[in-house]
């Protein structure tokens, strides 16, 4: 009973994330020497039988070896050679409630990586960009709305809403309504994606080369 629980709630829980990233993000402990993510804590969201709390950590980070495996193969599947990989954020997941069947309380938890494959996918044409960019802006808040139901509410700074990223640009083909392509990311960080997206699709270090399994403290 409790390992068949544990797999149900394992479930729900990868069940809420975006698909482009692949399993979890590894072991809990990071290397020496590595500093602590930037983050951000949502606020616990009521669910049957409990509630649960979405945590975000902001890279970019070099990919951790199953990623860039990963990347590889897709970029090889779709004819465009890899060129490098981004590990853009972790989406951490607490839950807390109480057993149907059983009168005692638990506590679970998951964590799951986001990560980007550059592979050398041919850049759309400045009017196609824009067509993009327009289909995005009317889609931006039912995907806001959307995505608070399930993970919390929607990150402000000063009263403004941040910044939905695609994890797949569009600029690069990337689809601009495609909820398993976007997630929030704070403006600060969202800039060092901007600038960093390019060098990854130009193969420059350090995105053409295996970080480590956790490249990031959890504090």
């Amino acid at each position: 009973m409790k390992l068949g629980w544990s797999v149900v709630l394992l479930v729900l829980l990868l069940g809420c994330a975006t698909t482009q990233g692949t399993g979890g993000s590894g072991p809990v402990r990071a290397p020496p020497g590595v500093q602590p993510a930037t983050k951000k804590e949502l606020p616990w969201l009521n669910l049957p039988g409990g509630r649960m709390k979405t945590t975000l950590y902001y890279g970019p980070w070099q990919c951790r070896r199953e990623f860039m495996n990963g990347c590889q193969k897709q970029c090889a599947s779709e004819g465009h050679p890899l060129k490098g990989c981004m590990w853009l954020a972790d989406l951490k997941f607490d839950w807390e409630g109480r057993l149907i069947l059983l009168p005692v309380s638990v506590k679970a938890g998951s964590r799951y990586g986001i990560h980007h494959c550059c592979c050398d996918y041919p850049e759309l044409s400045p009017v196609d960009n824009a067509t993009r960019r327009k289909q995005w802006e009317k889609f931006r808040e039912s995907y806001r709305e959307g995505w608070s139901k399930k993970f919390g509410a929607w990150p402000e700074e000063s009263e403004v809403s941040w910044p939905g990223h695609h994890i797949r640009d569009l600029k690069h083909g990337g689809n601009p309504v495609d909820p398993n392509n976007l997630f929030p990311a704070k403006p600060s960080v969202h800039d060092l994606y901007n600038r960093a997206y390019p060098a990854c699709y130009s193969g420059q270090s350090p995105w053409n080369t295996v970080g480590p399994d956790l490249p990031y403290t959890d504090p």
